[in-house]
């Protein structure tokens, strides 16, 4: 068998929770878990994740599939519905839905339903991708109120800034000027507003990239904020080669050696959901030390230096990213965010649930 796998940790998805819950006490949290839990699985997250006060995901079948394995709390459609044939099933499981158009609002008023569904109404306070603009909230939330259809309302927005130096003030000031006579529960924060600011932590807090271990803010790691990576990607040497000074490896010949070098073959690839971008010096462990990658990322294979290395052979264990290897920072050196690398994770990849 392939030698790579992803191991999960409940233990870390467990305190990562805890974290949250202790950033925003007075908060209900939403467990986010769409895109099969950020890539470590929906119900791996769901078990990790069991002490969340409700579960936000995207489509319809992740629903099902809670609801299937037991889970009785709040579940979120983060989108809402897609279609008038979703409602029975919605209202039928007591699933909550997102309202952000005012089509999914034309839907619900003319779906004949069982029973009455709980809504998530979302105003547009800047993001400008989901919502209600402000003018059109008052007229929206009284055929909401009327709706034969329609049972408890919670008021939302989200964040397009809460992670950089724009912060949250202007997009929470319009929220709070077109809600300021009503009196329904309010979700606002995302992870990177639960972790910075307290303005935000109101009736619901969601929390998504945080509850992986990795850190929604730039500037900031996600050791300073005592969270734990709950992802380990680890594969193994299948090759060892010998450069000698001005020799090449790889595609396109990206990499060229200047002395002699080991190098070690490692059975990851794009195809399993490491970044073919990664560039040469991406950090890696092998052998429980930390070293770089080399040359192009190929289809089910990558290089890595093992110069300083010499314990390292065929067999040797290498983490791609995890406990020795922050995302984060495999991430940054591809140009991007850890929430791509850990949604990006084949299916090929095994997933093993540890303690």
């Amino acid at each position: 068998m392939r030698p790579i796998q992803a191991n999960i940790s409940l233990s870390a998805l467990e305190h990562n929770l805890a974290v949250a819950k202790s950033k925003a006490p007075r908060s209900k949290v939403m467990a986010v878990i769409k895109a099969n839990g950020y890539g470590h699985g929906l119900l791996n997250a769901a078990k990790g994740l069991k002490a969340a006060d409700g579960f936000a995901i995207l489509g319809l079948d992740e629903a099902l599939a809670l609801r299937a394995a037991g889970y009785k709390k709040t579940i979120l459609m983060l989108e809402g519905f897609f279609s008038v044939d979703e409602l029975p099933a919605i209202s039928e499981y007591e699933i909550d839905i997102v309202v952000h158009s005012h089509k999914q609002v034309e839907m619900l008023e003319s779906a004949n339903i069982s029973r009455r569904i709980s809504i998530h109404l979302k105003i547009n306070t800047g993001m400008n991708r989901l919502g209600f603009k402000p003018q059109d909230f008052e007229l929206v939330l009284s055929r909401l109120k009327a709706s034969r259809n329609v049972a408890n309302i919670t008021l939302m927005e989200h964040f397009a800034t809460a992670d950089d130096s724009l912060g949250i003030e202007k997009p929470l000031a319009v929220f709070t000027q077109v809600t300021q006579t009503h009196q329904h529960p309010q979700s606002h924060a995302n992870s990177a507003a639960l972790l910075r600011f307290a303005e935000a932590h109101t009736d619901w807090v969601r929390a998504g990239i945080m509850l992986y271990g990795t850190s929604p803010i730039v500037e900031e790691t996600a050791a300073q904020f005592d969270l734990k990576p709950v992802m380990q990607l680890t594969s193994e040497i299948i090759s060892v080669q010998t450069l000698e000074a001005g020799e090449s490896l790889g595609y396109g010949h990206c990499f060229t050696s200047t002395q002699k070098m080991r190098i070690g073959v490692v059975a990851c690839g794009y195809a399993d959901g490491y970044p073919r971008h990664a560039p040469s010096g991406t950090p890696i462990s092998v052998a429980g030390k930390l070293t770089q990658t080399l040359g192009r990322v190929s289809m089910d294979m990558l290089f890595v230096d093992i110069t300083a290395t010499p314990e390292a052979e065929i067999g040797t264990k290498v983490e791609m990213w995890g406990n020795q290897v922050s995302v984060d920072d495999v991430a940054h050196a591809a140009g991007t965010i850890s929430y791509e690398l850990l949604c990006a994770v084949a299916p090929r990849v095994p997933l093993k649930v540890v303690a």
